[in-house]
C-alpha cells in the first residue's frame, strides 16, 4: 500500500524551473509565530533578504501587500538582488489609514523608480465588503496622478465581474483565480484549464485591458473540498500546467504564494498555511527541477512505524490469554493490524501537518493516542473472550463492573475516542469550511473497536443512554457531512463511514445486570 502511495511523479515540465524564471510570485516575510495581526512586529530587514535572495533564484519579481510590519523596506532589498516589486498597499475601513499608507507608497515609487513596477491599492476590499466601490474608486483616483507607474486594484474574478466600473480607474486588471476556493472547485486535473476559461470570460469583460493574473496556486496539504484535494503532487501539476498555458498564450501570471504561512492556519485551517512554492519552516524550494515528487516524501519512516505497530498487535493476540479464538477473531486481528499499520503513518503526518496551537496539539495528540492503543486494547479483549465494556462500567459507582486493568483502559480508551469523534463531527457541521477530516486515526480506532462489538458483543442487558446519544449524534453527523460536502469528497465519505461504524459499535453496547 505504501509503494503505492509513496510513488513518485515526474512531470512533463518542471514546476519551477531556474532557467526559465517565473513573471512573479506573492511575498510575505512571516515565518514561525511572526503574523501581520500583531501591529508591534517589525521584520528584519536581514530577515527579508534572506528570503528575498531565494526568490531572484527562480522570479523575477514579487508581489506584496502592505507596507507594514518592516514590509516598507522590501523595494530598497529588493533592487539589490534585481527583483522587480508590485507593491501593495492594504487598506480597510480606516479612511485616515488608508490616506497614510497610500503616502508611504507613493514616496516608495518615487525613491525606487526602477523596482517598483506597478502599485496595487487594496486587495479583496469588495469581497471583504470593508469599503464601497465608490470610495475604492476614489483612493485609486488619489494615487494615480502622483506616479509614474501602473496602478491597479486587486479582487476575485467574481467581484470585477460584477464592479466593472473600477476597470475605468486602473491602467490593468489584476484578478484573483483560486481554483480550490471556488463555490464548486474542480479537481486538480482540472483546474488549470478551469483558470484559463475564466481568464478569457474576464478579457472579454475588458476589452483593451491587461488582464493580469494576481493570485492563483494550489495547496500542498489540508482538507479536501468536493474533488479538489490539496496534495504536493497536485500542486506540482497545476503550476506546471498554469504555466504551460501562459507561455502558450502570453499572460501574465504571478503564483499565490513564495513561501508556507503557518499563521494562516488559525483563520483558514490546515490548508491556508501550505500555499507556498518554498517551505515555510526551511525555506526550501519544495520542487526542485529534475526531482520526483512524491506526497509522502519520508514514507519510509511511515512504513517502518506501521509495521511495527503491525507486529506489535500480532504479537498482543498470539501471547493474550486465549479463549478458544475462531477464525473469524483472527481475521478481525489482521484487519485492525493491517489498516493501523497502514494508517499510522498517514495519521502522524497529519498530526505534524495539521496541529496549530496547544488545542490543536492535544486534539491530534489524543486521537493519535486512542489509535495506536485501540488495536493493541481490542486484540487483547478480542482473543480473551471480552467484550467492549459500557461508558457506565467505567464511568460508574466506586464498586465497577470492571476491576480488570486492561478492561478499564480499554473503555477509557472507547471515551475518549468517541468524545473526539463527537467533536470532529460537531465542528465538520458548524464550522466545516476550515475542518481537517481526521480518517486516518479515527480508522484505527474505530476497526478494532467495532470488530470487537460485533464478535464478542454481549446480547444481554440495558441498552445505555449515553452511548445510544452519541450513536444517533454520529449517524446525523455522518449523514449530514456527506450530503454538505459531495459525494466526490472521499475524505468526507470515509471519515463518515468511521462515525457510522463507531455509532454501530456503541449501538450494541449492554449494560450487565448487577445481582
Amino acid at each position: 500500500m505504501w509503494w503505492w502511495l509513496a510513488t513518485p511523479v515526474v512531470l512533463s515540465r518542471a514546476p519551477i524551473d531556474g532557467t526559465a524564471k517565473l513573471e512573479c510570485v506573492s511575498y510575505a516575510p512571516f515565518q514561525g509565530d511572526q503574523t501581520p495581526h500583531d501591529p508591534t512586529l517589525i521584520v528584519s530587514p536581514e530577515q527579508i533578504a534572506g528570503d528575498l535572495g531565494e526568490l531572484a533564484k527562480v522570479s523575477k519579481c514579487i508581489r506584496t501587500y502592505s507596507i507594514d510590519n518592516g514590509l516598507d523596506k522590501v523595494p530598497e532589498l529588493a533592487s539589490q538582488v534585481g527583483l522587480k516589486v508590485l507593491l501593495g498597499v492594504w487598506i480597510g475601513r480606516d479612511r485616515a489609514k488608508n490616506a497614510h499608507l497610500a503616502d508611504i507608497a507613493v514616496g516608495l515609487v518615487k525613491d525606487h523608480p526602477g523596482t517598483v513596477a506597478a502599485v496595487i491599492v487594496g486587495s479583496e476590499v469588495l469581497l471583504r465588503g470593508e469599503m464601497t466601490v465608490g470610495d475604492l474608486r476614489e483612493i485609486i483616483r488619489s494615487v494615480k496622478p502622483r506616479v509614474n507607474v501602473p496602478v491597479t486594484y486587486a479582487d476575485v474574478w467574481e467581484f470585477w465581474l460584477r464592479y466593472r466600473e473600477v476597470g475605468q480607474d486602473v491602467d490593468f486588471i489584476t484578478a484573483h483565480f483560486l481554483p480550490y476556493w471556488e463555490d464548486v472547485p474542480p479537481r486538480a486535473e482540472d483546474a488549470a484549464a478551469h483558470v484559463d476559461e475564466i481568464r478569457k470570460q474576464v478579457v472579454s469583460a475588458f476589452p483593451g485591458k491587461e488582464i493580469l493574473i494576481g493570485e492563483t496556486g494550489w495547496p500542498s496539504h489540508g482538507r479536501m473540498r468536493d474533488g479538489a484535494l490539496a496534495s504536493r503532487v497536485n500542486q506540482a501539476r497545476f503550476i506546471s500546467e498554469i504555466l504551460e498555458r501562459a507561455r502558450r498564450d502570453n499572460f501574465r501570471v504571478n503564483f499565490f504564494e513564495a513561501y508556507d504561512e503557518p499563521w494562516k492556519r488559525r483563520w483558514e485551517g490546515t490548508v491556508g498555511g501550505y500555499w507556498g512554492l518554498f517551505d515555510g519552516a526551511e525555506r526550501k524550494l519544495k520542487y526542485p527541477a529534475g526531482v520526483a515528487i512524491s506526497n509522502y516524501p519520508f514514507w519510509k519512516l511511515q512504513v517502518a512505524g506501521g509495521l511495527l505497530l503491525c507486529i506489535g498487535i500480532f504479537a498482543v493476540a498470539f501471547f493474550a490469554p486465549k479463549q478458544r479464538p475462531s477464525l473469524t477473531s483472527w481475521t478481525a486481528v489482521a484487519l485492525s493490524a493491517t489498516s493501523a499499520g497502514i494508517l499510522l503513518g498517514i495519521g502522524v503526518g497529519k498530526m505534524l501537518l495539521e496541529s496549530y496551537g496547544i488545542g490543536g496539539w492535544l486534539l491530534h495528540g489524543f486521537l493519535l493516542m486512542t489509535a495506536v492503543t485501540a488495536p493493541l486494547l481490542s486484540t487483547w479483549a478480542l482473543m480473551s473472550g471480552r467484550s467492549l465494556p459500557s461508558f457506565l462500567e467505567i464511568l460508574g459507582p466506586q464498586k465497577g463492573l470492571t476491576p480488570l486493568f486492561w478492561t478499564n483502559m480499554l473503555g477509557v480508551t472507547l471515551i475518549v475516542t468517541t468524545i473526539l469523534a463527537g467533536q470532529s463531527a460537531l465542528s465538520l457541521i458548524f464550522d466545516a469550511r476550515w475542518r481537517d477530516f481526521p480518517f486516518a486515526a479515527l480508522t484505527m480506532a474505530v476497526v478494532p473497536f467495532w470488530t470487537l462489538a460485533f464478535i464478542n458483543g454481549s446480547k444481554s442487558g440495558e441498552r445505555p443512554l449515553a452511548e445510544a446519544v452519541f450513536a444517533g449524534m454520529l449517524v446525523m453527523s455522518a449523514v449530514y457531512v456527506v450530503f454538505n460536502e459531495g459525494f466526490e469528497n472521499w475524505q468526507a465519505l470515509w471519515t463518515g463511514t468511521m462515525f457510522v461504524l463507531l455509532a454501530s459499535a456503541l449501538w450494541r453496547a449492554r449494560v450487565p445486570a448487577i445481582a
